[in-house]
């Protein structure tokens, strides 16, 4: 089975509930564009995000794409920009269940999408709760933005230890994602908010992870780290040489071989080079469908990677089969 483990699907059913449901966010503003029909949405006074593009909802066009690649699953999580992690933490409670509710029924009428669930990462107790739910509604994890509580925010905050033992207790799988924020302005001219600036995002949200101790203290949490895992394999010397400054951190290498890791790289070379740093069974084939920076031919990476036909097949859809059943 041909599985792509990392795409992301907004459902036209949500866009609907969102519009109907307002009222019921006092802290959203949803800021129309000029055609009076697609938005973005500014959650507690902060920037608006970009509008929900049409794609992220286009159910057809998604199908004829997998179709055209071969692809028989695809797993998908939200849109990192509609998280809503800047929201208070109930607001945040109920925005993460209307987004689910309707993910798990795009997910029942189309047998083909694997569903990642949304937590409200604002509050740890709660985006506990919300993932144990989500666990018994059948998702198999959830994707997770790097700063939780908008810009700064850390996954390592101590106040989400209640959403790591329940994601441990479950066996969740976490996808780890870059947020519409890198927190860094110096990457937003010449589109390196893409191209740079998901890179490092998630590069120093998950060293911090990893020098928490987190990947190795919550082994049965399968995290997943995108975007080939973001740079982490180049700097694992220097990631290496701290912890052998103080090894009161977590292991570096340990955390790593630890971890799963997305082909999104765009470059078989550097593929090659992340299978020989985190094993070939790490990794999963997926695209960022829809987004323009990822790799909407996913399997061509793959195949010229050099891989044997058995590394191919896991890469491909193996791996993502065991994670996501």
């Amino acid at each position: 089975m041909i599985i792509d483990c990392h795409a992301h699907y907004v459902p036209p059913s949500l866009l609907e509930a969102i519009k109907a449901n307002k009222d019921r966010f006092p802290s959203l503003k949803l800021v129309f564009e000029a055609d009076g029909n697609s938005f973005g949405l500014s959650f507690n006074g902060g920037k608006a995000t970009r509008p929900v593009a049409k794609p992220l909802s286009d159910t057809a066009g998604r199908t004829k794409w997998m179709d055209e690649q071969k692809i028989e699953r695809q797993v998908n999580g939200g849109w990192l920009d509609m998280f809503g992690y800047e929201l208070p933490a109930l607001e945040g409670l109920a925005w993460s269940r209307m987004m689910n509710e309707h993910l798990a029924q795009a997910a029942k009428d189309n047998q083909r999408i694997i569903p990642l669930a949304t937590v409200p990462l604002q509050d740890g107790k709660l985006a506990a709760e919300v993932l144990r739910e989500a666990a018994k509604a059948g998702f198999k994890g959830a994707m997770i933005g790097t700063q939780p509580k908008g810009v700064g925010g850390v996954l390592d905050d101590p106040l989400l230890e209640p959403f790591w033992q329940a994601a441990d207790e479950t066996g969740s799988a976490l996808f780890i994602h870059p947020v519409f924020e890198s927190g860094d302005n110096r990457v937003h001219d010449y589109g390196m908010a893409n191209a740079v600036g998901r890179i490092t995002d998630t590069l120093i949200a998950v060293s911090r992870i990893i020098y928490s101790g987190h990947i190795l203290k919550y082994r049965n949490a399968k995290v997943i780290v995108g975007i080939g895992g973001a740079a982490l394999p180049f700097v694992v010397g220097r990631l290496r040489r701290n912890w052998s400054l103080d090894q009161k951190l977590g292991n570096p290498d340990e955390s790593l071989a630890q971890m799963y890791y997305d082909t999104i790289v765009q470059d078989p070379k550097v593929l090659r080079f992340l299978a020989d740093t985190v094993g070939a069974g790490r990794i999963m084939m997926g695209s960022d469908m829809p987004f323009p920076i990822g790799d909407l031919k996913p399997m061509d990476v793959v195949a010229d990677s050099g891989f044997s036909a058995s590394e191919a097949a896991s890469i491909n859809g193996g791996l993502a089969q065991k994670l996501f059943g």
